[in-house]
């Protein structure tokens, strides 16, 4: 793994383990449309703009990464029946009901500037609901089974290029959770969020402008960039820009991991 993907990787996770996040309550996430216009202050869109330096035939990379809340329950084995149980240990291991957390992501690859220029790209960002069971076997053979459950998650990304002079384009990555869903209280309503949502840039042929720290000459430009709800810094090897982190936390270029954890 990459230095720029332990980075992503770290700020998805906010620095710290799942369940500190939940017990802290620092769980922040693009909340389905319809419900965040039901509910001031909840967002539900992300927009990223940014600058590179990159001749029209140079390439984009955009990966949306995010975490889904999955419900997980425990049952017991009552001859060829499961009964839900509100603790099971299985060969020392303690299984209670509970969230988690999974990564998604959704990634295009090879978008030419000149083509987002003439057009933007739309990319789906879409998870099914499913469920499964894992099935807890003892010495005697069936204790019971660990059952989780996600719901559908409808979202897209759209990716859209502005020339500003020779060399020199505005990017601008919208992220949005347009699943369709109202519900009522904001525990169901994390459950469709997409929970510490991101996005990665990568080009191999250009270059991106630090927002924090541009050239004095790029510097009004820099400042026109319009981000919501994130902030986009330089990732990877000290001196490199390659690669643009877009998250919903403040960090400086080229974040160290020490500084995550």
């Amino acid at each position: 793994m990459d230095r720029a993907r332990q980075i992503a990787q770290a700020v998805l996770h906010d620095g710290r383990p799942f369940h500190r996040l939940l017990k802290d309550g620092h769980l922040h996430g693009l909340h389905p449309e319809p419900y965040a216009r039901e509910h001031a202050g909840l967002p539900w869109l992300m927009q990223t703009q940014c600058l590179v330096e990159a001749g029209p035939d140079d390439t984009v990379d955009v990966h949306v990464r995010f975490l889904q809340l999955i419900t997980r329950e425990v049952a017991r084995a009552r001859g060829s029946e499961l009964e839900p149980a509100t603790e099971l240990i299985v060969d020392g291991t303690r299984h209670v009901p509970g969230l988690e957390a999974r990564e998604r992501e959704a990634a295009v690859s090879g978008l030419a500037l000149t083509d987002l220029a003439g057009g933007s790209y739309t990319m789906r960002v879409d998870v099914p609901g499913d469920q499964e069971a894992i099935w807890l076997i003892d010495a005697r053979g069936r204790a019971g089974a660990v059952l989780r459950c996600w719901e559908t998650l409808l979202g897209r990304a759209e990716v859209r290029a502005e020339p500003l002079r020779d060399r020199l384009f505005r990017l601008t990555v919208t992220v949005a959770n347009s699943t369709d869903w109202r519900g009522g209280d904001r525990a169901a309503a994390l459950r469709h969020a997409f929970v510490s949502a991101q996005s990665v840039v990568r080009t191999r042929g250009g270059r991106f402008v630090s927002l924090l720290n541009p050239p004095p000459e790029l510097r009004p430009l820099a400042e026109g960039c319009r981000n919501i709800g994130t902030w986009p810094v330089l990732v990877g090897e000290i001196g490199e820009r390659h690669t643009m982190l877009s998250a919903p936390v403040f960090l400086c270029d080229h974040p160290r991991l020490s500084h995550l954890v």
